[in-house]
């Protein structure tokens, strides 16, 4: 492996921490989409029994969405992560080989047919390889190394 790679491996996060994140995105990301979702839908009708059914059909959504996404963040960060270290690289194929496991996994669990767990793992993989393909970052290097200090002696002179 190349040493500048290291550095990318030596993160301050520990792969259980970026799970951790990853997880809690995608529930939060999730989350907020089946809100969008269930402002599409048609409000039910008011029942004697149930009160406000609006906001716990709402509620429900929201947490079935918030809850596949979580699901699909953790295993696509949890499966990457086990790659990189286990390979010792960071290339495209760990996030294809992650999208493929997060979306055969948990979209083909709720689709509950093979066809569907291949389609959902090969479309996510492909989305994966092609983002990391084409080094789609939010990290850009530049060489330069930050301190939480300076590296700078002061001098003593009051002014």
């Amino acid at each position: 492996m190349d040493p500048s790679e290291l550095k990318y491996l030596e993160d301050e996060d520990t792969p259980t921490m970026k799970v951790i994140k990853g997880t809690t995105t995608g529930f939060v990301a999730g989350t907020i989409w089946g809100t969008i979702v269930a402002t599409w839908h048609d409000v039910p009708r008011v029942e004697r029994r149930v009160a406000l059914p609006g906001l716990i059909r709402t509620l429900k959504m929201m947490g079935n969405y918030g809850v596949t996404f979580a699901a699909i963040g953790g295993v696509y960060i949890g499966v990457e992560q086990l790659l990189q270290n286990c390979r010792m690289k960071r290339d495209f194929v760990n996030g294809a080989v992650g999208g493929f496991v997060a979306g055969a996994s948990v979209l083909g669990y709720k689709g509950r047919t093979i066809s569907s767990a291949l389609s959902a793992g090969a479309a996510l993989a492909i989305t994966s390889s092609f983002i990391d393909a084409g080094h789609q970052t939010t990290r850009i290097d530049v060489g330069k190394e930050y301190y939480p200090y300076t590296t700078q002696k002061r001098s003593n002179v009051n002014n």
